[in-house]
């Protein structure tokens, strides 16, 4: 597995990473022994970058995940998240940045994570009550405190990212980042990379879709939360599957899955972005793993920009209350 630098204090990580949300929640069909299984293939196949937050369950998927690295933590680049307040039973409290909130929420993350430090700490979603500087100072005390390693942001705006990077220097900015997704393309990717900041990609698949495994609404379970998004709805998700159908043709001439072609094109895009699909099963796992061997010469990334330009994607990333929280 090749490795890759995030921002400039020395983070080094695999080029993929994975994300542990749907193992948890959200996506149908929750198993706890195959994404433990998944988990220590990722790491047998050296990836290091594991990314989970508090409110994914909630908070069982931090559980999970440290049960999964217990006896191999050194081997692992452990990612999680504050910021957006769940209640046991899963209802939503808001989004939280003050600096009381801070240092619970990290209390809390290194119990459920069975660890003694954090090695990437992000807020989550950025309060829009809380002063950036306030929720920045908070984590610093933290790295100060030896509990957390490096700071990141996610889904912040520019200016919020400049703010906060002067307070305590932002290793990282995780952002939705993929071949229908690519709004951050116009100024926070510019400003990360002006300041040094590393770039995690979520949903670098969009949601599964951009895999071509998703053909009609009816392949989601009941309790999938991407039945209610945007992208999958109505008229969106065909226009949206027309799209995707252009990306297969494509990836069938190079030899490679859709999900592979996606990612490689995403890892085309520079040597500070690191892309974190999602997956709770090894065989999945290991096709986007081979995506790192795919190579993109300047006709293909040519050819993908005429096929997805940026705004392509029929509907918004995420349902109206959502994109609220989103560039703060």
């Amino acid at each position: 597995m090749k490795t890759r630098r995030l921002g400039s204090a020395g983070l080094e990580v695999s080029a993929l990473g994975l994300g542990c949300m749907g193992m948890s929640e959200f996506y149908s069909g929750r198993d706890d022994t195959e994404a433990v299984a998944t988990i220590h293939r990722a790491l047998e196949l050296g990836l290091s970058l594991l990314d989970t937050a508090d409110m994914y369950g909630p908070f069982i998927n931090e559980v999970l995940v440290g049960k999964a690295i217990a006896d191999r933590r050194d081997q692992v680049v452990l990612a999680t998240k504050f910021g957006n307040v769940r209640g046991e039973n899963g209802e939503y409290h808001g989004i939280r940045g003050d600096a009381d909130y801070v240092h619970q929420a990290c209390e809390a993350s290194l119990k459920r994570l069975g660890v003694d430090h954090i090695d990437l700490y992000y807020q989550h979603r950025v309060d829009p009550n809380t002063p950036i500087e306030e929720t920045v100072g908070a984590m610093a005390e933290l790295v100060k405190a030896g509990k957390v390693r490096y700071l990141g942001l996610s889904e912040a705006a520019p200016e919020t990212i400049r703010r906060a990077h002067a307070v305590h220097p932002i290793t990282v900015l995780q952002t939705e980042y993929s071949l229908w997704s690519r709004e951050c393309e116009e100024e926070v990717l510019p400003t990360v990379r002006k300041l040094g900041i590393g770039y995690v990609a979520y949903s670098p698949l969009g949601r599964g879709f951009l895999t071509g495994n998703i053909r009609r609404i009816e392949d989601l379970g009941e309790d999938d939360y991407r039945r209610n998004a945007p992208r999958f709805q109505g008229e969106n998700f065909q226009k949206n599957l027309n799209l995707v159908g252009e990306i297969e043709v494509m990836a069938r001439e190079k030899g490679c899955t859709s999900a592979q072609l996606a990612l490689a094109w995403l890892l085309a895009q520079g040597e500070d972005i690191v892309p974190i699909p999602g997956t709770k099963k090894r065989a999945r796992l290991e096709e986007n793993v081979a995506a790192v061997d795919v190579r993109m010469t300047a006709e293909d990334l040519t050819r993908i920009d005429r096929i997805l330009p940026a705004g392509a994607a029929a509907g918004t990333r995420y349902a109206a209350p959502q994109m609220q929280a989103l560039n703060r």
